[in-house]
């Protein structure tokens, strides 16, 4: 893995334009070599800030049309109830670009937790078989573009938290909760070994809660202790954080 690219902003509107920038130039460069690019979401508030992409001069200068999307965890919900992430990059974002629907990839609906995440990873090895997405010639698990991920006040990211057992899942490809201690408790993920098959992660996090979990994974005594999950994103590729002024403001 590369050493981390760490930006510092000054407020979330300044986020939001580095970001849009640092994803058309990828999309760019991954259609140019592979005709595809394959991005997976986070919710929260990620969402809100990949707002800058619907706007010029990005909305109209990304090929769109090769866009693949994929969720990095889900409630198991239906895809229109309030709680569910498909709903909210729905509204948020991919209503506002012409993203072929065939390409949008959400979990299947009225399945168990358990039967969800296995139908997913049986979904993404189907897209690996013809072709769709390539795999790592490292781990052999799926390798995306880019992912898009949040970090919540604890440290977490997906719906990987700190005192569950699934953030130690070696072989599964995405695997399921029952019990998240943020509602509601059923849900899928990926795993850490899926999330850092990657190309390019981009780990956003914005606003003061965010603030200690930040200075425990970037601060000076960032190897001592326990882990947070946040701190086991170390992808093959290459990591970029995007941070603003009040999520670095308890840093030395």
């Amino acid at each position: 893995m590369a050493q981390p690219i760490i930006h510092k902003l000054e407020a979330e509107s300044h986020v939001a334009d580095a970001l849009a920038s640092y994803i058309a130039d990828l999309s760019a460069k991954f259609i140019a070599a592979k005709g595809s690019f394959s991005v997976v979401l986070s919710g929260g508030s990620l969402i809100d800030t990949l707002r800058k992409l619907v706007e010029p001069p990005y909305i109209s200068s990304i090929d769109w049309s090769k866009w693949l999307i994929f969720f990095l965890d889900e409630r198991v919900v239906p895809h229109d109830h309030p709680d569910s992430n498909c709903k909210l990059a729905t509204d948020g974002f991919l209503c506002k670009v012409p993203i072929p629907k065939s390409n949008i990839h959400p979990i299947k609906e009225k399945l168990s937790p358990e039967d969800a995440a296995n139908e997913y990873e049986q979904r993404l090895k189907d897209l690996v078989s013809n072709g769709t997405l390539k795999t790592s010639p490292k781990t052999g698990f799926a390798k995306f573009d880019l992912m898009l991920i949040g970090m919540g006040p604890d440290g977490h990211v997906a719906s990987l938290f700190c005192w569950h057992f699934q953030r130690f899942e070696k072989t599964k490809w995405v695997t399921f909760i029952t019990d998240s201690p943020k509602p509601p408790p059923p849900r899928i993920t990926f795993t850490f070994p899926l999330i850092n098959s990657a190309s390019e992660i981009a780990m956003v996090v914005t606003g003061e809660d965010a603030a200690d979990a930040i200075k425990v994974a970037l601060g000076k005594n960032a190897s001592v202790g326990y882990p947070l999950p946040v701190q086991k994103v170390k992808p093959e590729g290459n990591l970029t954080w995007f941070l603003d002024a009040a999520a670095t403001s308890e840093l030395d």
